[in-house]
């Protein structure tokens, strides 16, 4: 499932080990959230890394790769017997990093807000309830500036990122603020069949919350990848 490896930095140029998702576990279930867990190690901190010499932090893609080859040996070699290495940071530490990149770059709001809600899901593996209430503020925030701009979110998306606004709201405890937002999913919904399990769930969170999906729920997590 996970496997060591080493990365470049692409705005310092250090070398650094990290590792990295090779396979995902089977599914074990996924919260009302849309925060999704496997059976085995959970991978979402793997998924994102961070430069310890310069603070740069992304995705594996934004990185130059090498499974341990030469030149990222004789790299690592070069700072000591520890090398650098991002493994003693916690994944929502690096999430919080790449949405302070994204920002830095321009970046719209749903693409920081995606950075932020991940960040709060690794709280919960870290058993952080105050960051968890953070990050889903900050996410919670975030997404409501991408919906007001209309342009950031797709119209077949829209029902399900209103949802998710109130379910953050809810799990933050502002059950009224939720309520609102799960209100407005029905207004948002462009394919009254496709989507009618959205408009099902917004009705259950406001009125009979429950932490895990109902598995197999349709569409489930779809604008969460």
């Amino acid at each position: 499932m996970l496997r060591d490896i080493t990365f470049q930095c692409p705005i310092c140029a250090t070398w650094f080990a990290s590792t990295a998702v090779a396979r995902s576990g089977s599914p074990a279930g996924t919260r009302t959230d849309f925060h999704e867990r496997v059976n085995g190690a959970q991978l979402l901190r793997y998924s994102v890394h961070l430069c310890p010499a310069c603070g740069f932090a992304g995705p594996s893609d934004e990185f130059s790769t090498d499974d341990v080859g030469a030149q990222s040996a004789a790299a690592l070699s070069e700072q000591g017997p520890a090398g650098a290495t991002c493994e003693a940071v916690a994944g929502s530490d690096k999430y919080e990093a790449a949405a302070a990149v994204a920002t830095r770059r321009g970046a719209g709001p749903r693409q920081v807000a995606d950075l932020l809600i991940r960040a709060g899901w690794c709280c919960v593996e870290e058993a952080d309830p105050e960051g968890e209430r953070y990050f889903r503020r900050e996410a919670a925030r975030m997404f409501e500036s991408a919906l007001a701009r209309y342009d950031e979110v797709g119209r077949d998306e829209r029902a399900v990122i209103t949802y998710l606004v109130g379910e953050l709201w809810r799990r933050i405890g502002d059950r009224a603020r939720a309520a609102r937002w799960f209100e407005q999913v029905p207004n948002e919904v462009c394919d009254s069949a496709g989507q009618r399990w959205v408009v099902d769930l917004a009705a259950q969170q406001r009125d009979d919350p429950r932490e895990w999906l109902v598995s197999g729920a349709r569409g489930s997590g779809r604008a969460m990848r």
